[in-house]
């Protein structure tokens, strides 16, 4: 069925969302591979520059993510998203530009800051708009099953970006870029035709108010986030694994190497197709476990401590053949967790508030994974990079109090009732797949 220019349906708000976090996943992740050796080769920057380059990419993200919120609570979500995409695409466009200009490293951190700012414009606005459309189109919105669809779309399009990208990188290392530029400009058009703020109202916001607008949203993201407990404990829950994943997804690449006694190239892409592989089983595994297993904190748990256990062992082991297939398992427990917790924290917070308090958990998350990237490269450069993978599993252990303290409240937001679920008795609104949400109004957060 082709998509409709004004989706009203559930079905027709998720179809849409698939397709644009589809696409949108597929032109960030087609330069995945290639940009290393893009700013090595043909910017001319030093290995270490690289990596300075890629923490003011961090830094500008976690700079930008409460400022565009404002955006996304005023404008629409359909406009915070429209701008993320036409930024991104100046940005790509000006990364192959600046070699053939003459620049170097400080024009490659100036557009890894209006990267920055362009990613921001995404995080948390199109989430809260397939939430808003999905409420709006009908009760018994099937948000856990949608989310975990989009993360599997995603994961698909990171796959095929991943592997295209190297392709693509072994013609012209510019060329990957170049395409993300063509599918943002289909992004954007499909986008326009689609993406509807259905479920929220859209305000004017002159030049004038952005100050005291700013203060608002920093005041709002406390106190409809920070402030409420089971927001902040979510937001600190997410926030543990993202302390570890940036740095231990860079790391595995030079330490598979080494583990393996090879400089071959192709193998880096074999384990980069089987990553995200892994998380889309791991997505997956969202939808049939959301059957039978009742309270979300039980996945959360479950999958934090399989993602932290097995990064500490792949710190442990000294085999290739046995650090691969643990990094995978770790992989697919965080494709299980994403969307989980996501879910609960769209379930905690008030619709009109969402976009700002899922700033606010990008904003920590991007501080944890800088925090990261910096102490455990500190720690892989002055002992090895399996000591890192061990204190990185080490931290990602303290998302395991914070779901406890999630589990202890109870509630609709914990509660997903399946086929076979025990909580099959309780007054719950049926949603397709299976999957049910319990209806208890009361424990969201509203104004």
């Amino acid at each position: 069925m082709p998509l409709s220019s004004e989706p009203r349906t559930q079905q027709q708000i998720a179809r849409s969302y698939y397709v644009i976090a589809g696409i949108y996943t597929l032109s960030a992740s087609i330069v995945w591979g290639v940009n290393t050796l893009f700013l090595l080769r043909n910017g001319g920057l030093t290995l270490l520059q690289v990596f300075v380059a890629n923490a003011v990419f961090t830094g500008s993200m976690a700079l930008f993510e409460l400022p565009t919120g404002i955006i996304a609570d005023t404008r629409g979500r359909r406009f915070s998203f429209l701008l993320s995409v036409s930024v991104l695409f100046v940005g790509t466009a000006a990364y192959v530009a600046v070699p053939m200009m003459g620049g170097g490293f400080g024009a490659f951190c100036a557009i890894s800051v209006v990267l920055g700012l362009g990613y921001t414009f995404y995080s948390g606005a199109v989430e809260a708009w397939v939430v808003d459309a999905l409420n709006a189109a009908g009760p018994n919105a099937p948000i856990d099953l949608v989310m975990a669809r989009g993360s599997t779309i995603s994961s698909g399009a990171m796959l095929v970006g991943t592997v295209a990208g190297g392709v693509l990188g072994n013609v012209n290392l510019a060329l990957p870029y170049v395409v993300r530029c063509a599918l943002l400009v289909g992004a954007l058009a499909i986008a326009m035709t689609t993406m509807h703020d259905t479920g929220f109202t859209v305000r004017a916001l002159s030049l004038a108010e952005v100050p005291a607008e700013m203060a608002r949203v920093g005041r709002e993201s406390i106190r409809f986030g920070w402030n409420v407990p089971r927001a902040r404990l979510a937001i600190l829950a997410g926030a543990m694994p993202a302390v570890f994943l940036e740095w231990g997804y860079h790391a595995w690449q030079p330490y598979f190497l080494g583990l393996l006694g090879s400089n071959a190239v192709w193998v880096l892409g074999a384990i980069a197709a089987a990553i995200s592989l892994s998380m889309m089983a791991g997505n997956s595994l969202v939808e049939r476990l959301t059957r039978y297993c009742g309270r979300r904190t039980t996945l959360l748990l479950g999958a934090s401590v399989v993602y932290s256990a097995t990064a500490i062992a792949v710190g442990l082991t000294g085999s290739f053949w046995l650090a691969v297939p643990i990094y995978l398992i770790g992989m697919a427990a965080a494709g299980v967790f994403q969307p989980v917790r996501q879910a609960y924290l769209h379930l905690v917070v008030a619709a009109e508030r969402r976009a700002t308090v899922l700033s606010l958990a990008s904003l920590v998350a991007s501080l944890g994974s800088m925090m990261g990237q910096a102490g455990l490269g500190w720690i892989g450069a002055r002992h090895t990079l399996a000591a890192g993978y061990v204190a990185g599993g080490a931290i990602t252990a303290l998302a395991i109090p914070f779901v406890l303290a999630m589990r202890a409240f109870g509630g609709g937001p914990d509660r997903i009732v399946g086929r076979a679920g025990r909580y099959a008795t309780c007054n719950t609104l049926a949603a397709p797949g299976g999957v049910a949400v319990v209806a208890e109004p009361d424990v969201v957060v509203t104004t």
